[in-house]
């Protein structure tokens, strides 16, 4: 069985659309431009750290580059994949991934299946910690707690990755976006009682 470990980090609207952009938020109480790093609609993917398994990998490893260029690696490396594992990827990664890829004209080459309570084709550790409960969200750096591992989160948060991109830190993105491909892997072996 072929597994793909992964996580997104994911930036605003490029500013040319700003101005479109706001005119769709006024009518959203509470949200901004900034929040569209949230939103596949405008969003864009920064960047995908993964691990494919087998055979076993020391670390994660980043897609780069421009989104495009991003969403078709991604693609290709899923081809022959049967499971897709991340945090919170059934409600966030994966859908912004599709929509993105619509966006750009990129065909996906895995056409997934979204049923919940299900373990396969997608495992998503928040999901499956909480038995599809939709009245918990347990977070990464909780499970990370919980099972006594170190945290992704010593460096930098999620919160911080747009503001880490206009200072043009983009290592510290990719460091912190490959952390957490790590921790989620930790995570889905112990969750599933495996050895890594």
């Amino acid at each position: 069985m072929t597994r793909l470990i992964f996580d997104i980090e994911t930036i605003p609207a490029e500013r040319e659309k700003k101005e479109i952009v706001e005119e769709i938020i006024k009518r959203r109480k509470g949200d901004s431009f900034e929040r569209t790093a949230l939103d596949g609609n405008f969003g864009r993917v920064f960047c995908i750290a993964y691990i494919k398994e087998p055979p076993k990998s020391e670390g994660a490893i980043i897609i780069k580059g421009n989104e495009r260029e991003i969403l078709t690696e991604f693609w290709k490396i899923a081809e022959d994949v049967d499971v897709f594992i991340g945090h919170n990827v059934m409600d966030f990664d994966l859908r912004f991934l599709y929509k993105r890829s619509i966006v750009h004209g990129i065909k996906p080459s895995r056409e997934l299946s979204f049923a919940r309570y299900r373990s396969e084709p997608i495992y998503d550790t928040m999901r499956e910690w909480e038995k599809w409960s939709m009245i918990s969200n347990t977070s990464l750096d909780t499970l990370a707690k919980i099972f006594g591992f170190a945290t992704s989160k010593d460096e930098m948060c999620g919160s911080e990755v747009y503001g880490k991109y206009l200072d043009k830190e983009y290592d510290e993105i990719y460091k912190y976006c490959k952390k957490d491909v790590e921790l989620t892997r930790k995570i889905y072996y112990k969750m599933n009682f495996l050895k890594l």
